[in-house]
């Protein structure tokens, strides 16, 4: 895990399961692989800002309500 990964926390599993999303349903929606909602949720992959905004336009959300910093 690279530290910049360490230091961003996120709710992607919280809002899924808030929206009764799957992983691969979720990837599908945003335009990204299954394997790449995994590695973001779990704090392996910080994603891309493009990725990011497409996760907060689906949730209807603002991106801070999905990631924060780690202090």
């Amino acid at each position: 895990m690279g530290s910049d990964a360490k230091q961003l926390a996120n709710r992607i599993k919280v809002w899924r399961a808030e929206h009764n999303l799957t992983q691969e349903e979720l990837a599908r929606r945003i335009g990204v692989s299954r394997k790449t909602v995994n590695t973001i949720e779990r704090g392996v992959f910080v994603p891309s800002t493009i990725i990011a905004l497409k996760l907060a336009r689906e949730f209807g959300c603002i991106v801070e309500e999905i990631f924060s910093l780690v202090e």
